[in-house]
């Protein structure tokens, strides 16, 4: 959605001219994220309304927001933890393959020397006949 744009002229300071500027530049920053964004679950809740004429029920409906709040960012945090373990778990057996296949790949090597060495022998042997 909305990105803040801002504009700048930075100025540039030297011993022949004060006067003279950079171009003007776009800088396209996202907002920080809304409470919605970090807890969309929290979306119906109205804290404002609730005990408005009373300062005691309105604490505590204020409290219950920010323990509903607290319990939805630790699920989320325990979400992206998971994904965390996920991605580790990936890039190991990705290492583990590549280690593999160059395993694989270095013997091919090796055996595609010998074999080269080998038709140079032969070639030499034959020259000489």
């Amino acid at each position: 959605k909305g990105f803040n744009h801002h504009h700048r002229r930075i100025s540039l300071s030297s011993s022949s001219s004060s006067s003279s500027a950079c171009r003007l530049f776009t800088c396209d920053c996202p907002p920080p994220p809304s409470l919605l964004q970090i807890a969309p679950g929290l979306a119906n809740l109205s804290v404002a309304d609730c005990g408005g004429t009373d300062p005691d029920l309105k604490k505590e409906m204020e409290k219950q927001f920010v323990d509903l709040l607290t319990e939805e960012l630790k699920l989320q945090e325990g979400v992206a933890a998971e994904h965390t373990q996920q991605m580790n778990t990936t890039l190991t057996e990705a290492r583990r393959v590549a280690a593999l296949y160059q395993r694989e790949a270095d013997k091919c090597v090796a055996a595609t020397e010998t074999c080269e060495g080998a038709r140079e022998r032969s070639e030499a042997l034959l020259r000489k006949e």
